[in-house]
């Protein structure tokens, strides 16, 4: 009997060997068949709609570094090196990236997916009231598409189709990710909607040109001190037009910025008497607000309730 005892439980470890053998090479293989896709997305709108589509599907990463600002700033050759393993590389287009092209070339892969986000997107052309007679009238298109909660889900079905095409055996999971997107635009979109439709006041003086296509959605009227760039800096005559324009129109605020100087905007406000609050136009986010948890959405909500407050007054 003790010898019987003993050969069943050698073959019961055995047995047990072949089945965690199996299942080894099950798990390996399942490992295999969800190997993540390589994906670079240019600025952080771009990089956190990616994130919300491909989830734990893709290996992700932020081409302009947190902190930076986005307008002026470009890849290194270290950086451009890394990408040459990537599968996917989505950017927001409309001009906002002027290295795309150069990267692209350099980069040089027939299996790289490259992604214009504003690709099917209804474009607009960068408009301001008062007009800067210190500089040349130059005719650009504003790309600052995110900021419009609408032509943001374009952007966002754009990258879902890339992952499709990168990944096709997942696309129930990037449909089903992009779905659940779709509904929170929309309801962001009518939040936006009720609220911008009730306050007193249209105008909204702001450091750049970045609210064009936010301000055409919801009826306000954008008066930027600065251009598309936070780097163009208005002449004295615009200046002293926009802070007459702020005393005749009684104006409470002028929005400032989280990563463009505020010098301009605190000149302005202290010219007229008016107060300043932060209007994040969100090309990137600082260090703090990624390890905040802020996201696309949070910060669109707590711009919407800057925009109540300062329109209600």
């Amino acid at each position: 009997m003790k010898i019987r005892k003993r050969s069943l439980c050698v073959i019961a470890g055995l047995l047990a060997a072949l089945l965690l053998t199996g299942c080894s090479q099950r798990e390996l293989q399942t490992n295999i068949g969800q190997e993540k896709i390589q994906v670079y997305a240019s600025i952080y709108p771009i990089y956190d709609f990616a994130q919300k589509i491909g989830r734990d599907r893709i290996d992700l990463k932020l081409v302009t570094p947190p902190g930076a600002e986005p307008h002026d700033w470009e890849p290194t050759a270290k950086s451009i090196a890394k990408m040459k393993e990537a599968d996917v590389f989505i950017y927001n287009g409309a001009g906002f990236e002027g290295w795309v092209d150069k990267l692209v070339q350099t980069i040089d892969s027939d299996s790289l997916i490259v992604v214009d986000a504003s690709s099917g997107v209804e474009l607009l052309e960068a408009k301001d009231h008062i007009h800067d007679h210190g500089h040349a009238q130059e005719h650009q298109v504003d790309p600052h598409i995110w900021l419009d909660p609408i032509r943001a889900k374009k952007q966002a079905e754009n990258i879902k189709n890339a992952f499709i095409q990168a990944d096709p055996a997942n696309r129930a999971f990037y449909e089903k990710n992009y779905g659940a997107f779709s509904e929170e635009i929309e309801s962001l979109h009518k939040q936006y909607k009720e609220v911008l439709s009730s306050v007193r006041r249209k105008e909204i003086i702001v450091s750049h040109a970045a609210f064009g296509y936010l301000a055409e959605r919801y009826g306000l009227e954008q008066i930027p001190i600065s251009g598309i760039s936070p780097q163009e800096e208005p002449s004295p005559a615009k200046m002293a037009q926009i802070t007459k324009l702020c005393r005749d129109r009684q104006v409470k605020y002028i929005f400032l910025e989280t990563l463009a100087s505020p010098k301009l905007a605190e000149v302005l406000a202290n010219e007229t008497g008016a107060r300043t609050a932060v209007l994040n136009p969100m090309g990137g986010l600082t260090q703090q607000e990624i390890d905040a948890g802020k996201d696309y959405f949070s910060i669109m909500k707590e711009n919407l309730e800057v925009l109540k407050k300062a329109l209600g007054e």
